[in-house]
């Protein structure tokens, strides 16, 4: 799921959310990337709710509608008493705000581009603009885009309301100082059940963009005690980590190695020939992939070729799978995102590793969040994706985690290391509950295991170490 970003400048998004109440906007499309056609523009934004258009000129506007309802190309006049036409500008003046004449008027909605009346766009399907002040809409041709008909971009947002505090916080936190020691010490001193396992191995897979990098670096600065950037990370479309990577962490400087290792891989993406491969996964899950092995996504690791480890026992495996998933975009996944995410979920409850979802970046997410993190449980809007997460990827809503990584900051902050500690410690339990499906009995120093992969019988062993072959 490759990251589109936005061309609005910050002052422009700012005036043009000045023109809504509390909401956040979503790129659904745009044109430079998906093309200047109307069947691209329908397909990426009917039946998205309320959305906005950005239309941008070489003479500096930025200008478009509104519309409460549905796109759905069906070939029909749609009345509506909240659309609107806007405009920005570089020059210090706020947004123009442009009512229907009638208060009516919304769009025809057929198969062309969106249609106004008095703006209509993606005509012929070419970058340009068609203006007609006075059907449906009256304005003045230089205030709304200084008559400059051509576009140098195009883009559709979904206008989504965020809703305020809830009257109580449906997670609790204890967000103090004494709370962060005590979860660093409770992590520090994690002990596996299985005593030849001295690690907890815990995979974190997700789109390109979501933050798995960012997540590892994060934690890696909280015991450290200042910001590291060990685990390469970016905004790139493609996957900025091309490797497979095992992470240990290290308390202070050289200091005791935590009982826990991150492993990051190859992010994933919608198409075929990019991104990590399912059956490359699979590898991970059971231990065959070494540390650094180099991905190819036209071709899944052979089991003679180098880098395939053959030998493996309970430390190589993965003892817990992490889903990390950008907030921002939980609204915008779309069916191949989630038939992908369920492909893997099947995969890995099949092999019966437990599973957790962290929701990144949520201070971008909900402006009440970014004015304070501890807002994060009582944000409406947080609470809302987690649920919507929670249903479509099929996992109990306990199981999901949401989290701000260190991304620009240079110091740390005790709200951010607490939402992260909590995770961690989260995916600590979680690993328990791998090692105890491993063991059936333990008498007289002999631990029975399971082959989690059911690829053998399981056996006894006197040293707590079962080969999985």
């Amino acid at each position: 799921m490759s990251v589109v970003t936005s061309s609005l400048s910050t002052d422009q998004e700012e005036k043009l959310l000045s023109l809504f109440g509390h909401v956040r906007l979503h790129l659904l499309y745009k044109a430079s990337i998906h093309g200047y056609k109307a069947r691209g523009f329908h397909d990426r934004c009917n039946y998205q709710g309320p959305t906005v258009i950005a239309a941008y000129n070489k003479a500096g506007f930025v200008f478009g509608a509104y519309t409460s309802k549905d796109y759905s190309a069906i070939d029909c006049d749609v009345t509506d008493d909240k659309a609107f036409l806007y405009s920005i500008t570089e020059r210090g003046r706020g947004a123009l705000r442009i009512a229907s004449v009638d208060g009516e008027h919304g769009f025809k909605d057929g198969e062309t581009g969106p249609d106004f009346g008095a703006l209509y766009f993606l005509d012929d399907d070419k970058p340009k603009v068609l203006s007609s002040p006075g059907i449906g809409f009256m304005f003045n041709p230089s205030q709304m885009h200084g008559d400059d008909l051509d576009l140098t971009e195009f883009e559709v947002y979904r206008v989504e309301e965020l809703g305020g505090l809830l009257a109580k916080p449906w997670r609790n936190v204890k967000w103090t100082a004494e709370r962060k020691q005590q979860l660093m010490q409770t992590i520090q001193n994690y002990k596996p059940d299985i005593h030849s396992v001295s690690q907890a191995k815990v995979l974190l897979v997700g789109y390109v963009g979501f933050g798995k990098s960012s997540f590892f670096n994060s934690i890696n600065s909280i015991f450290r005690g200042n910001m590291t950037c060990q685990a390469i990370c970016g905004v790139a479309e493609k996957s900025v980590t091309n490797q497979f990577r095992t992470f240990n962490i290290k308390v202070g400087k050289g200091g005791k190695t935590l009982p826990l290792i991150l492993c990051d891989t190859m992010g994933l993406e919608q198409t075929a020939d990019a991104g990590l491969d399912m059956e490359d996964i699979v590898n991970i899950y059971k231990g065959h992939i070494q540390d650094r092995y180099q991905f190819n996504p036209a071709s899944p690791l052979q089991l003679d070729a180098p880098g395939y480890k053959k030998h493996v026992t309970l430390k190589d495996v993965i003892h817990c799978v992490v889903y990390v998933v950008d907030t921002c975009s939980v609204s915008l996944f779309t069916e191949k995102v989630l038939e992908r995410f369920a492909t893997i979920r099947k995969k890995t409850n099949q092999l019966g590793i437990p599973q957790l979802v962290l929701m990144t970046k949520v201070d971008k997410a909900c402006p009440l969040v970014a004015k304070d993190l501890r807002n994060v449980y009582l944000s409406d809007y947080i609470h809302k994706k987690a649920l919507e997460l929670s249903a479509s990827l099929g996992i109990p809503l306990s199981c999901v985690l949401p989290v701000k990584n260190y991304s620009h900051e240079l110091e740390l902050d005790l709200n951010t290391d607490l939402l992260l500690l909590t995770a961690v410690d989260q995916m600590l339990n979680y690993t328990d509950s791998f090692f105890e499906n491993q063991i059936i009995d333990e008498k007289e120093g002999l631990v029975r295991i399971i082959d989690p992969y059911n690829l053998s019988q399981p056996t006894f062993s006197n040293n707590n170490t079962r080969s999985i072959v």
